[in-house]
């Protein structure tokens, strides 16, 4: 591969292995004032992660620094998120990745797509802008793919190879990246080394804090998201963090947004983040469950939940009722109702 090539992918193997050979120390990275705009790069790959995407630069071939400055500044991101180690920005941070390199993979040759599968070790066979691979390698890729259209009895398969488009190849490799990231985070990084990054983690600690707040409370206009029940919470806090729901509780949680009031596009908005998003996709589901056909669905009762493994955090009002639509209702009856009593004038002001 090119070495523009190896910055824009900078987590397979032969990207690992240039960098190596470069000869710069980590002490270098952190320190030396030749090294500020990789570091500044990192910073910004971090950021960018917590919005959802690293943007890429274009890079040409005589593009000499700027390759430099863009493969230095992958190892130094990885250092700053694993000084911080938190999961939320570790899930966050190995996703944006992915998919930053997915959008520029479904793009390239078939034969670079193959060479960047392989690195994966995954044999894949190029014909006429189809693919195919092994049914086992299928599987393995796509394990956290929760639609149902990757469920390997919906594909097309011949004599144990599985045949994808290259649009889905690029997919899956997406999901190959972002478990190779994720899964070697956090680095073991000596306190000191933590403390020199200090000016750079804490634009990052900052960002994370506020979206993490914004998170857990919620930006639902009149939904009222601090009553929501604790399997609906629970499953908000995966998606906005990048990890894949199983489908029976994306229904759920579509269909509980959508009966307490959030609309479609907030819903969407609030998908965006997760791998298997698809715009088109998700706006034909969430109307399809709001009603478009004719039927407007309500979520699964908790009992139905539970059977699914999708019930989560369950505290002492699960327990005295049995849909999740209850549980919001009754929480916020009881809300309103204890704003209205303190609003309510004392005797003694109602005979002022």
């Amino acid at each position: 591969m090119e070495e523009k090539d190896l910055a824009l992918y900078p987590f397979i193997t032969e990207a690992s292995s240039y960098v190596s050979g470069l000869g710069f120390s980590l002490e270098r990275l952190i320190t030396s004032r030749a090294m500020d705009s990789a570091r500044s790069r990192g910073v910004e790959r971090v950021l960018q992660a917590l919005k959802g995407e690293v943007h890429k630069p274009q890079l040409l071939v005589s593009d000499e620094n700027k390759i430099l400055i863009e493969m230095l500044s992958y190892p130094f991101s990885r250092i700053l998120v694993s000084c911080i180690d938190d999961n939320f920005l570790i899930r966050r941070y190995a996703l944006a990745e992915a998919v930053s390199c997915y959008e520029l993979l479904r793009l390239e040759s078939s034969d670079f797509i193959c060479s960047i599968a392989s690195d994966f070790h995954v044999d894949v066979i190029s014909c006429d802008h189809e693919f195919d691979i092994h049914f086992t390698d299928y599987i393995r890729l796509a394990s956290s793919m929760k639609a149902l259209e990757w469920k390997l009895v919906n594909r097309k398969i011949q004599k144990g190879h599985v045949y994808i488009s290259k649009e889905e190849l690029s997919r899956l490799l997406q999901e190959a990246m972002r478990d190779r990231i994720q899964s070697s985070l956090p680095l073991d990084i000596p306190k000191d080394v933590c403390q020199i990054c200090a000016p750079y983690i804490s634009s990052i600690q900052t960002e994370l804090q506020q979206m993490k707040e914004t998170f857990g409370s919620g930006d639902f206009g009149a939904v009222e998201s601090n009553m929501f029940p604790p399997c609906m919470v629970h499953a908000i806090s995966n998606v906005r963090a990048g990890v894949n729901l199983a489908h029976s509780m994306r229904f759920a949680l579509t269909s509980f947004l959508r009966n307490v009031g959030m609309s479609a596009d907030d819903i969407i908005a609030m998908f965006n983040v997760s791998p298997d998003f698809d715009m088109e996709k998700t706006r034909y589901q969430i109307e399809h469950i709001s009603g478009s056909s004719g039927t407007e669905y309500k979520p699964p009762s908790c009992s139905t939940m539970r059977t699914y493994g999708n019930c989560y955090g369950a505290d002492e009002l699960c327990s005295r009722i049995k849909h999740p639509l209850n549980y919001y209702r009754r929480k916020t009856w009881f809300k309103h109702k204890n704003d209205d009593s303190q609003q309510q004038p004392s005797s003694e002001n109602k005979n002022t």
